[in-house]
């Protein structure tokens, strides 16, 4: 009995899904120049933690935009070294990005950021449905 050739292809299909599943569940599959997070759902709020060694505060630029954070971080090195000659030079500049989606919508407003030790901590609060909640007479 000959076997269907697409079988072959349906299971090789079939592992590389899992193994994408896999990798990205345990956070294997980092794309080059982008961040690595962590995404929490802390109940009343997300919190977004980014490692960023080596950058500044102002080398960073986050924004929040119809449900998406994006966080940029690009950085110049010195152009001249004061003592010396440089034998080899790999780190002129330096950019890494970031898109994360939130499940839920978040109070904008209310937002914060903080980086410390080469690491940014984003916290946002999720909308509260008892705000936009009306009580209804029943006649």
């Amino acid at each position: 009995m000959r076997r269907n050739p697409f079988d072959d292809i349906e299971e090789l299909l079939d592992r590389v899904s899992r193994q994408v599943e896999e990798g990205m569940g345990a956070g294997g599959l980092q794309v080059p120049g982008s961040v690595p997070v962590d995404v929490v759902d802390a109940g009343e709020e997300y919190l977004v933690t980014a490692d960023l060694p080596g950058y500044e505060t102002d080398d960073i630029e986050l924004t929040l935009s119809e449900g998406t954070l994006r966080l940029e971080a690009s950085r110049e090195d010195e152009s001249e070294y004061a003592e010396g000659r440089y034998l080899r030079r790999e780190r002129t500049r330096t950019s890494a990005n970031r898109r994360i989606r939130l499940p839920d919508p978040v109070e904008e407003e209310s937002v914060s950021a903080g980086f410390e030790d080469g690491v940014l901590t984003v916290r946002l609060p999720k909308v509260s449905g008892t705000d936009d909640s009306k009580q209804i007479d029943i006649e």
